[in-house]
């Protein structure tokens, strides 16, 4: 894409910290540094995200995410990791160029908060959306 800022910095159009890079991915830090090592992990190939993925990127952007993420924190010392994959707008994507953020954790009291609303489940409601969202699985 010619206004993808992730394919210039691929094709080294724009400077970066990459701290992997083969055939397939590159990582490298994050400009924001919500923490100390903040990682983007991207696909080489313009993909939009997650929801336009075929498997093949997929499985190469995946299968590279636990070695960067114990490269990370063994570099960093963080104490864990939040590995966070934002699709479309609404959840928070701004760049669309598929990435995943890893985002070194240091203490319970940095400031981030990821947090989950909770409440009693109603089981047959649950049981009819999983039959759904499985009727729409891909084989």
């Amino acid at each position: 894409m010619d206004n993808c800022i992730f394919c210039k910095i691929v094709a080294g159009d724009i400077p970066s910290s990459k701290v992997y890079e083969d055939d397939q991915v590159m990582a490298f830090l994050d400009l924001s540094q919500t923490t100390k090592g903040h990682t983007l992990l991207i696909p080489k190939k313009h993909v939009r995200n997650v929801l336009e993925m075929d498997e093949s990127t997929a499985q190469d952007l995946f299968a590279r995410l636990p070695k960067l993420a114990r490269a990370l924190q063994k570099a960093t010392g963080a104490v864990g990791m939040n590995i966070i994959n934002n699709n479309e707008e609404i959840a928070g994507q701004s760049v669309f160029h598929a990435h995943v953020h890893l985002v070194p954790r240091y203490d319970q009291n940095d400031g981030i908060k990821i947090e989950y609303t909770t409440h009693e489940p109603d089981f047959n409601v649950l049981g009819k959306l999983a039959a759904q969202i499985a009727s729409e699985v891909e084989e």
